[in-house]
């Protein structure tokens, strides 16, 4: 099942965190959705933060990235895809 994870950082801490079920393509409204249980405003999606999170499933939103006050340093936006098989290292010295 693939989930979109949503966690607020502040000083190196998390403040909140959540996720929820999410398929590609869809992390849009899922983001909404999620941004409104935690009661925090929607930033502004910059073609930067598209490209981050089409190569690397995976974002970050700065407090200018917002256009109201927010109580975080870091919005941290990650697509965790749990339907790809993991990838094993190829390095002889770990084959046991």
């Amino acid at each position: 099942m693939n989930r979109l994870w949503v966690k607020s950082i502040k000083r190196h801490r998390i403040l909140k965190n959540s996720d929820a079920p999410c398929e590609w393509g869809e992390q849009g409204e899922v983001l909404r959705e999620m941004l409104r249980e935690m009661d925090y405003p929607c930033p502004m999606w910059l073609p930067k933060h598209e490209k981050e999170f089409e190569s690397f499933r995976r974002t970050v939103f700065r407090p200018e990235h917002f256009i109201e006050d927010v109580p975080f340093d870091e919005l941290e936006v990650v697509y965790l895809d749990d339907s790809e098989e993991k990838g094993h290292s190829r390095d002889p010295r770990n084959q046991f």
